[in-house]
């Protein structure tokens, strides 16, 4: 570490102490660290890696092949399209190019509070395209709704 956060470090301890003993933990501490701060922070890495007898690497490579784990904030709001074959052959592609250039930015990426992030098969098969947008399913969509979507955020 090169430099810390006293009081992140001292969580960080915290949620592993909650694990002690478990059989298998890193997944539910990682877990337990975004769900704390929103992410999981560097600094947090070399602390789990100490406390599981794992290097420094282990661990960030577990952080960094999880799609579901951020190493960084995560935006105020987050949208994720469906990538999945039913929606694409719905006009997915179409309101994907539509969003990214409204943002301007790609997939992963962070704009006016908003991260833009794929996602496979939201279930809503016969309601295509569709998206997740804040937690909450949105159906059918197409360009129009996409501004109405992003006009609230931005």
């Amino acid at each position: 570490m090169t430099s810390h956060d006293p009081q992140l470090v001292h969580r960080v301890r915290e949620i592993l102490n909650d694990h002690k003993g478990m059989e298998g933990p890193l997944l539910p501490i990682l877990h337990a660290v975004q769900h704390a701060f929103g992410f999981v922070p560097q600094e947090a890495i070399p602390v789990i890696a100490a406390e599981l007898q794992m290097t420094r690497a282990e661990v960030h490579g577990v952080v960094s092949f999880y799609h579901d784990y951020r190493d960084h904030p995560p935006a105020a709001h987050t949208v994720r399209l469906c990538r999945a074959e039913a929606c694409q052959a719905l006009g997915a592609e179409r309101v994907a190019a539509h969003a990214k250039a409204k943002l301007g930015v790609d997939w992963h990426g962070q704009a006016h509070g908003v991260a833009l992030e794929p996602v496979f098969c939201l279930g809503l098969c016969a309601c295509g395209p569709a998206a997740q947008v804040d937690g909450k399913l949105v159906a059918r969509l197409d360009e129009d709704k996409v501004d109405a979507i992003l006009g609230g955020m931005i």
